[in-house]
């Protein structure tokens, strides 16, 4: 009997570079085949969806991407369409750019479109979304909530997401806008779900909807209420939670993590000080030699 084909999510923070190494963008095009690859744009969460797809279309196809296609509802009614599903179908990567992801789960939720993207995940095609694509991800999505460090009663919204990511709550603009308070008070609720941040510059690359690595420049934030005390079920509109005992990583680039268990597997050091370890001689023709090979 043939082995399932690996199931992949680069679920991304936002505000990915775009001009520099483009190291997250650049590890989308890799998972969906390269120079072999067809991808997707779903620019539909953006007010300015013809210009998410030129920049994102550039940036593919400069990284080696043959084809890149856009696919772009402007209605729930459009989503029924047969020929958006056979494009979503015949691609090796699906792409789901930032921007209202309350409007992404009123247009795809629940229709052809967002029966044919669970089928794309199933076959093996990899799903990336970044900022309101990354929130969309999950079973249960934030779709909109107070930002700040203390987490509060009531102070943000879950509404149904694509389910591709169950179990978790992905958060997006983590450290950038002080996203904490609100993710801590939606597990403090359901505290069988696993929260996750991510920073912007960042994707949390997950498979088989277990096995997570962290790639870019920032972390991805994970807390794990599920065996902490609270007064949410107690706390009246607005006030301040008591969240005690919840357990909380943060994954910098070259760590990997099961999100089953919600353990940490292993960690590559990434950001080593080369001041300590090495001259200064060394660590300039490193710095060359890699412009050089960029």
């Amino acid at each position: 009997m043939p082995e399932s084909p690996r199931r992949s999510l680069l679920i991304i923070g936002g505000a990915e570079d775009k001009v520099g190494r483009v190291t997250v963008l650049r590890r989308f095009v890799r998972l969906a085949g390269g120079r072999s690859s067809r991808l997707v744009v779903i620019p539909t969460a953006s007010s300015v969806p013809d210009e998410v797809v030129d920049v994102y279309s550039t940036i593919f196809t400069r990284l080696g991407a043959p084809e890149v296609t856009a696919v772009d509802p402007p209605t729930r009614q459009a989503s029924s369409d047969p020929q958006i599903a056979e494009q979503v179908d015949g691609a090796t990567g699906i792409f789901i750019s930032g921007g209202n992801q309350l409007k992404l789960s009123q247009l795809i939720v629940g229709t052809p479109l967002g029966t044919a993207l669970l089928r794309a995940y199933q076959r093996g095609a990899v799903i990336a979304g970044t900022s309101a694509g990354a929130s969309i991800m999950s079973q249960f999505m934030i779709s909109m909530g107070d930002e700040g460090v203390t987490p509060r009663q009531r102070s943000s919204q879950l509404t149904a997401g694509l389910g591709l990511l169950p179990g978790v709550i992905v958060d997006q603009h983590f450290d950038q806008r002080a996203r904490y308070g609100r993710l801590l008070s939606l597990v403090a609720g359901s505290p069988n779900l696993l929260g996750m941040g991510i920073d912007e510059d960042t994707a949390a690359e997950i498979h088989d909807e277990r096995t997570m690595t962290v790639v870019g420049s920032g972390a991805v934030f994970v807390v794990d209420a599920r065996t902490a005390t609270t007064d949410a079920h107690l706390a009246r509109r607005d006030a301040p939670l008591l969240v005690s005992g919840a357990v909380v990583h943060t994954l910098p680039y070259g760590a990997t993590f099961d999100l089953e268990s919600a353990t940490l597997v292993d960690f590559v050091e990434k950001y080593a000080d080369t001041a300590v370890t090495s001259s200064r001689d060394r660590h300039d023709t490193a710095t060359a030699a890699a412009a050089l090979h960029h």
